[in-house]
């Protein structure tokens, strides 16, 4: 009886141990492969970040039981010479492309193609392609040789597959037709290669319901066949506006509020060109989250982005957000920001306010527009002048920065209206040396003399009331003068007379 007992025990133990071998040995194996495939990811290029994102989104390729596969097929890959960016974003765009008789019959076809001078990213952007459509390899070698016999040469045929791969899904009488409408504007053999290189878009628009209306609004608004020609031929990227998108930038532009020398300059290349200009500055804020509405309120709260290089708006808004965490909406609030100098306000001046909050100085949050819209002196005055240690970081401003005269020194006004307190005092305040002190209905005003006289910048005054000297002595035996008379030249405001200009008193 024992001896069966242990028997029985035994024969149990094993038939146990068996059964939960057998059911962890597939995770054990399935946690193996995942471990082997994220090593050989991450030795053909992959970051930790993104092999976590790559996996996350494609965990059939976690169920793959075969590993040393998708290393043929990474292998096969790099054969193209692909660059590793590529290589990386071919891979998130379309992982069904490291189906491995996928990879080798287009290795075989594209050894046959022979030395076509066809760049590696183009090859990427075909191989992407014809895996999501199914295109076999003598398809892609048939279109290739259909667009040299149309006159595609190396260079603009390597651009067009890098940008526009569909083109070997198209039918030659499509293309022709592509062809034919830009011989159709009068724009020569090179110039149609120009446009093919530089926006090989335009051949995926439909001729009929895209190209000819797009030509027709630019005749309606009143520019000439010539200029269209002129502008395509320098930008082809005009044939990539929306249908009415001109006559809204255009419309902008009429409606702008800005200084006479920026205007001048944004029209400096002409109507046309000011309009596309205008298009490029909605494309790049609209690719970064604004809406178009938005985006054309910036524009006309701040013309001078019309006048800015693309690069230098998109690393404001890149610094914008992955710096100083605000939310590209902060943009239509404070478009001030776009038109700040990047390095010599933006720059300091956060470096000032980050200072002064890691040291705990800050009691409020300085917001985008607290950070931007105050002058110069105002923010040094702020955050800078309190706390010297800062001044490295945004610079010294120089004394007597804020003040302007606007007038010569003879006849300038005391400097009252840095004091308005003083205006309204009861008693008259001290006149400096060579000056008189004038009572303008209970308003002190101090004038230099001069040869010709006194000069003064008249206030407001009521009319009716009396100007006259408070000091009266001997040689300056009063100086009176009627405002009522004074005022005639005035201008009228919220009811009342306002004299502006000069005030000449002769003695």
């Amino acid at each position: 009886m024992p001896i069966g007992s242990v028997t029985k025990a035994t024969i149990f133990c094993r038939f146990s141990s068996t059964q939960i071998f057998s059911t962890l040995s597939p995770k054990i194996s399935q946690f193996r492969n995942q471990i082997c495939l994220a090593n050989l990811l991450q030795r053909y290029g992959f970051s930790p970040s993104q092999l976590h994102t790559f996996l996350a989104k494609n965990h059939f390729l976690l169920h793959h039981s075969n590993v040393h596969e998708i290393q043929n097929s990474l292998n096969i890959l790099l054969s193209f010479q692909i660059p590793q960016t590529s290589f990386v974003s071919l891979l998130f765009d379309c992982p069904a492309v490291l189906d491995f008789n996928f990879l080798k019959k287009w290795q075989i076809g594209i050894s046959k193609f022979g030395n076509s001078g066809i760049s590696p990213v183009a090859i990427c952007s075909v191989l992407a392609l014809s895996k999501r459509f199914q295109i076999d390899p003598d398809l892609f070698l048939n279109r290739v040789g259909i667009l040299k016999d149309l006159g595609f040469n190396g260079g603009v045929l390597t651009r067009v597959l890098e940008r526009f791969p569909r083109i070997i899904m198209m039918k030659e009488d499509e293309i022709c037709e592509k062809i034919g409408f830009l011989e159709g504007t009068g724009i020569s053999r090179y110039g149609i290669e120009r446009v093919f290189h530089s926006f090989p878009e335009v051949l995926g628009f439909d001729v009929e319901n895209r190209l000819k209306p797009l030509l027709d609004e630019f005749l309606e608004l009143g520019f000439r066949e010539n200029e269209i020609r002129d502008e395509i031929i320098r930008d082809p990227r005009v044939l990539g506006m929306e249908l009415g998108e001109m006559s809204r930038c255009l419309g902008l532009l009429k409606t702008l509020k800005c200084r006479v020398p920026i205007k001048e300059e944004i029209f400096s290349k002409g109507e046309f060109r000011a309009g596309f200009e205008v298009k490029l500055r909605v494309d790049c804020l609209c690719k970064h989250g604004l809406i178009h509405r938005e985006a054309f309120k910036i524009l006309w709260k701040e013309p001078r982005l019309i006048l800015y290089e693309i690069e230098e708006i998109v690393k404001k808004i890149q610094f914008l957000v992955n710096r100083m965490k605000y939310g590209v909406g902060c943009l239509v609030e404070v478009p001030e920001y776009l038109g700040a100098n990047f390095d010599k306000r933006i720059i300091p001046r956060y470096n000032v306010v980050e200072y002064l909050r890691s040291k705990g100085a800050l009691g409020f949050d300085v917001g985008l527009k607290g950070l931007i819209k105050p002058s110069r002196l105002r923010f040094y005055n702020l955050y800078v002048k309190p706390y010297p240690e800062c001044e490295k970081m945004f610079g010294r401003v120089a004394e007597g920065a804020g003040l302007q005269q606007r007038h010569p020194v003879e006849f300038c006004l005391h400097p009252l209206r840095a004091y308005p307190s003083k205006l309204l005092s009861s008693k008259p305040p001290v006149a400096p040396p060579n000056s008189i002190s004038i009572c303008v209905a209970k308003r002190t005003l101090i004038c230099l003399k001069s040869q010709s006289g006194l000069t003064a910048k008249v206030v407001t005054c009521k009319a009716g009331s009396i100007f006259s000297d408070p000091y009266n002595d001997k040689q300056n035996p009063g100086i009176q003068l009627n405002a009522r008379n004074l005022a005639n030249n005035g201008q009228k405001r919220r009811g009342r007379k306002q004299c502006q200009g000069q005030l000449q008193l002769h003695l």
